[in-house]
């Protein structure tokens, strides 16, 4: 296993400077892409650095942590969604988790850790032909080396996370403690249960009359059955029934942009016996109408850590909030839009609950 890279580009209230992190510096340090603006916040340094993944992959680290105070401090490690979308929050941003993590990164007395995926952002690689069991991997290398940076304090490491990283949370310290967990639109369930769940509620929210909606659900029922429980590749599904083509989303060797073989492995996880052995604090947070994760795999979630500690956990539904801490008017709108406004009282929600786990 290598290191990661140790040079950084800190900016620290608008002033850019590149130095080197723990004296282990390579060569050849990962450049800005330049696709995003870099991050500056008052009275916070932002870093730059880079890991190398077991495939020899450079992948981009963006830490923030306060100029004053310290000289370490709690982090919050954000353990992030199934897409290809990027961890970067530009001070232009409309995204709403780039808005939290914004938030997050001027918490006091708090220091912030994102990791990009393969071929996201600055990082090298492929996101699309990137398995789950590589991407946890990687998790789990930048997780274990967050003591090398001077301003952590590894006794008082949290973990954020956020849609398919809100279920695998768990799994990313891989023995290390963990002060607490937030975690937002995740999972808990096998994903075969999961998938049936969120098909029979986009098949709702399509407009499908009622009485189209429990057989199409039986050929459902089939597709995921044959791919995920019998491991059959789609386009032999495909080839034996053709009827069932149009449930699939894009090409028959990828879903919502990733390979077949990534859900395959999430098939393969025990998140109900992962969240049963936490007893740490745990905050799990539903969007009201999020159709994509279900409410009630986070209500299985806490009472799992509560019977642990009681009152340990706790489950609040976000008013008018979508998948990822966007706001919307209803399900419907949440499902074909528009989106409205970002309501930052989600964002301050969140840091109120860190603020007072800190210690």
């Amino acid at each position: 296993m290598r290191t990661s890279t140790r040079w950084a580009i800190g900016i620290v209230t608008g002033l850019c400077l590149q130095v080197p992190l723990l004296g282990a510096a390579e060569p050849n340090p990962l450049p800005r892409k330049g696709e995003f603006k870099d991050e500056s916040y008052p009275g916070v340094a932002v870093i730059y650095d880079a890991l190398r993944d077991a495939a020899g992959q450079r992948l981009r680290l963006i830490l923030t942590h306060p100029q004053s105070g310290g000289p370490r401090f709690a982090t919050i490690f954000v353990a992030g969604w199934l897409s290809c979308d990027t961890v970067e929050a530009p001070a232009d941003t409309n995204d709403a988790a780039a808005k939290v993590f914004r938030y997050l990164a001027q918490l006091p007395e708090f220091a912030t850790v994102r990791l990009e995926k393969a071929g996201v952002g600055d990082s090298e690689g492929d996101c699309a032909a990137s398995d789950f069991d590589r991407e946890l991997s990687a998790y789990r290398q930048a997780f274990r080396h967050l003591q090398d940076y001077p301003f952590v304090d590894g006794s008082r490491i949290f973990i954020l996370g956020v849609s398919n990283g809100g279920g695998f949370a768990p799994l990313v310290a891989d023995g290390l403690p963990v002060k607490g967990y937030v975690v937002n639109g995740g999972w808990i369930k096998t994903w075969f249960e999961h998938m049936l769940e969120i098909e029979r509620r986009r098949l709702t929210l399509s407009d499908h009359p009622p009485s189209e909606i429990n057989p199409l659900m039986q050929s459902v029922e089939k597709l995921y059955s044959a791919y995920l429980l019998e491991r059959r590749p789609p386009q032999e599904i495909f080839a034996q029934h053709p009827e069932l083509k149009s449930l699939w989303d894009g090409d028959p060797g990828q879903l919502y942009g990733r390979p077949v073989v990534y859900y395959q492995q999430l098939q393969d996880l025990n998140l109900m016996g992962a969240w049963s052995k936490v007893s740490v604090p745990v905050l799990a947070l539903h969007g009201e109408y999020d159709w994509i994760m279900s409410r009630g795999d986070f209500e299985i979630l806490v009472t799992l850590v509560n019977h642990n500690r009681p009152g340990a956990a706790e489950f609040v539904e976000l008013p008018s909030s979508g998948h990822t801490f966007q706001h919307y008017a209803s399900q419907a709108a949440a499902f074909k839009g528009p989106e409205l406004p970002f309501d930052a009282s989600i964002a301050r929600r969140i840091g109120e609950w860190f603020a007072q786990h800190r210690n």
